[in-house]
């Protein structure tokens, strides 16, 4: 299944490569910022950055970039019919577990409001690697059926024939 993976991001076009790094940067930005993992002056952070929050910011944004760039179609190519479920709502699903994995527990008004300040350290804290973990799995298993559904419905280019 790997081999069958890889094989399929080898077949891809620079084109989709450009698109999977701007939508990595994109992710880097989207959610570094807000998250104050990116230092700016609109947001603040009451809490230092964890150790681990960085890297799982990098791993997300790059399976958001591949997922995002799975929807690039490529030049020349019939675009295959849509696979049900393939993936978006579980790429969507890892890119909210990881803003709320690695960002502030304290800063975030809706754990805030849900829990309070005391209850954001004690129980929210602690839950974020977990929240990271599953991000992460939730888009690898995005990555893993945008590039099953691509395999298997593969479309080869349309080539014009003559009649008569």
């Amino acid at each position: 299944m790997l081999s069958a993976h890889l094989d399929t991001l080898r077949s891809w076009s620079a084109r989709r490569w450009w698109s999977a790094l701007a939508a990595a940067v994109g992710t880097v930005l989207l959610i570094g910022i807000p998250t104050v993992l990116v230092p700016n002056p609109v947001f603040g952070r009451e809490i230092a950055t964890t150790s681990w929050a960085w890297p799982v910011l990098l791993v997300t944004a790059a399976l958001s970039g591949l997922v995002l760039a799975s929807y690039v179609r490529e030049p020349g190519r019939v675009a295959a019919p849509p696979v049900p479920d393939s993936g978006g709502r579980r790429g969507m699903l890892g890119g909210v577990l990881t803003f709320f994995a690695v960002g502030c527990p304290v800063c975030n008004k809706i754990v805030l409001l849900a829990l309070g300040y005391a209850g954001a350290l004690q129980w929210f804290a602690p839950v974020q690697p977990v929240l990271a973990a599953l991000a992460v799995i939730a888009l690898g298993w995005a990555l893993h059926a945008r590039l099953s559904g691509e395999r298997a419905c593969a479309v080869a280019p349309v080539t014009p024939t003559r009649v008569g």
